[in-house]
């Protein structure tokens, strides 16, 4: 029988065992090089080793560039020379009472000031804000009649990470990883990358919801220590790991006995095992010392405005070279894009910061030879109205709106989808989230319909009971 000391509470043994639970996960390391890998047992196989697709994927790996707040579209990708003629007028009747936040409805239209061109053989349009994208032309497929559920930017974007307005679902990543695993043991399989600030509703984007917390996003910071915990104390000697993994294991072992098929068990065993790994392989990772000075700068690592945006995207091309199976990269998280006044400065501003880096990992990706394999997409959680706001701003506009799409299968060039005069809402070739949630997993090779986990007597799936694969833009 095993021994097992008496604690007074659980307190006292997260105390006892000492340095939190990357130190657990370390010794779980140590313990497998002193003892071999039967060190580390599951009593489930790995959650995320690598399984078969549904059936032949055209991409092995997703990097969202996520705007955050609604990037206005009829400033950015669908120009509408309609809206600068009626600059100033009051939406025509015929449209009926709109919806917004802010009660915009009865406002006037508002034209763009931007200048638009085409661009590329497939003549796509582009405004001024983003050349560099722009130059990308013939690898995007533009979706110009999105459409969402949610008003406000919580719901919404919880909706477009999850395929619901309200909280409590697993995200698109974690679906992701749950139907393909991961192609690198040592590093996860989901990863989240922001700018500093939190996405509105927080971890619960890149959440499990009902899921074994084994397919949730880990969530990378800036600086040279992305993950928290990884470095090994300086006080934890080899001797004193094995003792406190021998530990860990029997009181495992003993909660299993009485537990058959406990879930969130297998989650943190697997999780610390994965957490010991990442301590050879994250470090380098992240490590941007061996890229070149070229690919710096292009990625704009030289420039204040596009630094930060510009490391993140490098890091998230490092990261699906390396396996990483869904990377979200945010870019003005906690709604920057959000632009209720001065439209003119916050997009500038924004644009500024995203367009160059996102220029620079498509080439990135396409020099590797990895675009063909990598599904990149662009967008946000809706766009802004085509009438106006305290007279120089937009509200939230979920009727019609545009996401791009490059590589992993997708048809470069294509225009899927139009909005109405203004832009305001889809008029036809309109994709709703779930829409573009079918379309991302019929890509990596899953089936949407097949892809489902048994919730409260229900096979649950990302898309609900719809969806439809938006075969248009496919190559």
């Amino acid at each position: 029988m095993p021994h097992v000391p008496a604690f007074a509470s659980r307190r006292d043994f997260l105390r006892l065992a000492g340095n939190g639970f990357g130190a657990v996960a370390l010794s779980a390391l140590a313990a497998e090089e002193a003892r071999g890998a039967d060190a580390l047992r599951s009593p489930e196989p790995d959650p995320l080793a690598p399984k078969k697709p549904h059936f032949e994927p055209r991409a092995k790996a997703v990097i969202f560039l996520f705007m955050e707040g609604g990037p206005s579209h009829v400033d950015l990708f669908d120009p509408k020379p309609e809206l600068t003629r009626r600059h100033g007028q009051p939406l025509p009747a015929s449209f009926g009472k709109v919806l917004t936040p802010m009660g915009t409805g009865g406002n006037n239209l508002l034209a763009s000031k931007r200048t638009f061109a085409r661009y590329g053989q497939s003549g796509l349009d582009f405004s001024d804000w983003v050349p560099h994208t722009a130059r990308h032309a013939d690898d995007w497929a533009v979706l110009r009649a999105c459409w969402a559920d949610g008003l406000n930017h919580v719901g919404s974007v919880c909706q477009m990470n999850t395929g619901s307005v309200l909280a409590g679902r697993p995200s698109l990543g974690s679906w992701a990883v749950y139907g393909l695993g991961s192609e690198n043991r040592n590093l996860p399989g989901f990863v989240v990358l922001t700018d500093g600030g939190e996405p509105l509703g927080g971890p619960r984007n890149w959440g499990t919801g009902y899921m074994p917390a084994t397919y949730q996003g880990t969530f990378f910071r800036g600086g040279p220590n992305p993950v928290l915990n990884l470095n090994t104390p300086a006080a934890v000697g080899a001797a004193r790991q094995r003792d406190k993994l021998a530990l860990i294991g029997e009181l495992n072992d003993l909660h299993r006995r009485d537990r058959p098929g406990d879930t969130q068990l297998d989650a943190r065993q697997a999780a610390y095992e994965l957490a010991f790994r990442m301590q050879a392989t994250a470090p380098e990772a992240v490590d941007l010392s061996g890229e070149s000075a070229k690919t710096k700068d292009a990625y704009g690592l030289n420039d204040k405005a596009t630094a930060e945006f510009g490391h993140r995207c490098l890091l998230a091309r490092r990261l699906v070279e390396r396996g990483v199976r869904f990377v979200q990269v945010y870019c003005g998280a906690g709604s920057a894009w959000d632009a209720h006044s001065d439209l003119e400065g916050n997009h500038t501003r924004l644009c500024g910061r995203a367009d160059r880096p996102t220029a620079a990992l498509l080439q990135d990706l396409k020099d590797r030879g990895l675009l063909d394999s990598t599904l990149v997409i662009w967008g946000g959680e809706f766009g802004r109205t085509p009438m106006s706001e305290a007279t120089t701003g937009r509200d939230h506009n979920p009727y019609g709106f545009t996401t791009l799409l490059a590589g992993g299968g997708v048809r470069g060039g294509a225009v899927h989808g139009t909005t109405d005069e203004f832009g305001l809402r889809g008029v036809d070739g309109r994709v709703h989230v779930h829409d573009l949630h079918a379309t991302v997993l019929h890509l990596l090779g899953l089936d949407h319909e097949k892809l489902t986990y048994r919730h409260n007597g229900r096979d649950d799936r990302l898309t609900d009971v719809s969806g439809t694969v938006v075969r248009e833009i496919l190559a």
